[in-house]
């Protein structure tokens, strides 16, 4: 009596959407290009792995806010909604973005997270879970910069030193007592140091590649 062997299956895919242009990744970068191509009346689809246009900073820890006042902050055709020289939030960033994809009526095509991109022929072809899209041009406007990137021996420290990835921090709150490390000197951890340095002992593993010698929200700063 023979015994039937398992077979790989591919999921059951939609029929593909063909389109001149595929960009993949809805963030500032993605919007922009968008603006771009629809100013020149190119048939495209923005693809992003998040469920809301802005969920990338959304999910940042509390305190952040950008460098940059936010009469710097607009993007093409759209100026941050916001007093000149006032600090913006993350949250208010995922907004303005949000309201851009809206009000410039880009084709943004939320909570699709794309699985491989090869060519076919003078086509590439995009997967994206059972969805499939083709065009002519793919613009790759993303970055794996929250991605995390733990060492391998992360493992072996002892289970009473609480571990955390920056993407996974939101406040100092998270934290437990006792002097806290800090590893990696880069925007992201040097905002994150300042802010526990004011409740916890801290010190700061990484390389500085430089800083602004004043406060960015005051005079000198505007």
């Amino acid at each position: 009596m023979s015994t039937a062997q398992p077979t790989h299956t591919e999921p059951d895919r939609s029929p593909a959407e063909e389109f001149d242009t595929i960009v993949i990744g809805g963030g500032q970068t993605g919007l922009i290009v968008g603006y771009g191509l629809k100013e020149k009346g190119i048939d495209f689809v923005i693809l992003d792995a998040s469920e809301r246009v802005g969920d990338a900073w959304r999910s940042r820890w509390d305190s952040l806010r950008l460098f940059t006042q936010a009469k710097m902050n607009g993007l093409p055709g759209m100026a941050f909604p916001a007093s000149g020289n006032s600090s913006v939030n993350k949250d208010e960033v995922a907004d303005f973005l949000e309201d851009y994809a809206v009000t410039m009526e880009l084709p943004v095509r939320s909570g699709v997270r794309v699985d491989r991109v090869h060519r076919e022929g003078g086509v590439f072809v995009v997967t994206a879970g059972s969805n499939t899209y083709r065009g002519r041009n793919v613009i790759v406007a993303m970055a794996d910069y929250q991605k995390p990137k733990t060492p391998a021996f992360a493992a072996d420290l002892d289970p009473d030193v609480l571990q955390m990835h920056s993407t996974q921090y939101k406040n100092p709150s998270q934290l437990r007592d006792g002097p806290a490390l800090i590893v990696g000197l880069g925007n992201t951890g040097a905002d994150i140091a300042y802010e526990v340095a004011k409740t916890h002992e801290t010190s700061v593993a990484g390389t500085e590649s430089g800083s602004v010698p004043f406060a960015l929200e005051g005079w000198f700063g505007r």
